[in-house]
Order: C-alpha cells, then sequence, then structure tokens
C-alpha cells in the first residue's frame, strides 16, 4: 500500500531564503577520506625531505624540479578536492531549482521537474522523482531526521510535489515479486 501526502503551498514561502542540507557521508567514506587526507599529507612530507636531500646536492636537474613541483601539486589538489567535499557537500532547496553540491560539483534540477518525493521507511532512503527522461530520480542522503524538513522546503516551492511512503513489509513484498 501506498500512502500520499499533499502539502499546500502558501503565500508566506514565496522569496524564501534557501534552505540548506548537509551531505551525510557514511562512515566508510569518512574513514577513506582520512586515509587520502593521509596519504596526501604523507606526499607532502616524503616530498619535502627529498627536495631537502636534492638541495644538498647538485640543483641543475630540470627533471628532479619538475618531479617535486608535479608531486606538490598532485598531494595539495588531492587535498583540496577532499576537504572540498566534506565541507562543501549539501543541498539546497532555492524557489526554482534543488542543488546537489559534491565539493566543487555542482548539479541543478528544476523543482518544477519534481513530481514525488518518497520516504523508503525499510530501507530509510528518500527519493526525489522526475518528470524527464534524462533524469528519473535521485536518492537524497542527509541526517534522518531531516527528512520531514527536506520535504516540506521542496513541498513548500510547489503544489504539484507529493510525498509518499512505503513500509518496510512493502519493501519486502515488492522485492520478493521482482525475484519471481
Amino acid at each position: 500500500m501506498l500512502y500520499t501526502v499533499r502539502m499546500e503551498q502558501t503565500s508566506e514561502n514565496a522569496n524564501r531564503t534557501p534552505d540548506t542540507f548537509k551531505f551525510r557521508f557514511s562512515p566508510v567514506m569518512i574513514v577513506l577520506f582520512a586515509v587520502l587526507l593521509a596519504l596526501c599529507a604523507a606526499g607532502i612530507g616524503l616530498t619535502t625531505w627529498q627536495l631537502i636531500d636534492f638541495l644538498k646536492g647538485d640543483i641543475t636537474s630540470a627533471y628532479q624540479w619538475m618531479k617535486f613541483v608535479l608531486l606538490y601539486l598532485v598531494s595539495i589538489l588531492l587535498a583540496v578536492l577532499i576537504v572540498a567535499m566534506l565541507v562543501r557537500s549539501r543541498y539546497v532547496v532555492t524557489e526554482k531549482e534543488l542543488i546537489l553540491q559534491f565539493g566543487f560539483i555542482k548539479s541543478k534540477f528544476l523543482i518544477s521537474k519534481i513530481y514525488s518525493v518518497r520516504l523508503f521507511k525499510g530501507s530509510h532512503k528518500l527519493a526525489v522523482y522526475f518528470d524527464d527522461f534524462k533524469t528519473e530520480y535521485t536518492v537524497i542522503v542527509v541526517n534522518e531526521k531531516w527528512y520531514d524538513d527536506f520535504v516540506k522546503a521542496l513541498t513548500a516551492r510547489s503544489s504539484r510535489i507529493t510525498y509518499d511512503f512505503t513500509t518496510a513489509e512493502e519493501e519486502e513484498n515488492w522485492k520478493n515479486n521482482k525475484k519471481n
């Protein structure tokens, strides 16, 4: 059974400030980011150690200078990308767009193209469905406590967006029917 709740748009919602929801990283991703940042620090440390050793000898080798510049650039750029992903990964709901930011990568979706938001209670996933064929849906990865606020932010900007939810039993039945 599918439950649908229609939320109304009021005039007081016009020209509101954008709502921002921080991306929720899994513990595995946080550990991966920490390991990558440690590797960046190790890369910078080892390159510095090799550079100091190099400066004690013959410093005329262009190849060695290029190697140090390249190693520093790669280590620093990777560290900047990782920090940007940790700091600027979020969902922003504006009057006309749903913006997904993942570090420096930004995707924009028109709110007018969203027709449904569905909460899968069994798997604890929130999905946004679009009415175009290019992007059928996207899964929203925020703190579960923010699901209601996220849905309210979307439905306040468009009266055509419906909110559905399925129970864990319905999801299990759907999976079993799909296997058969």
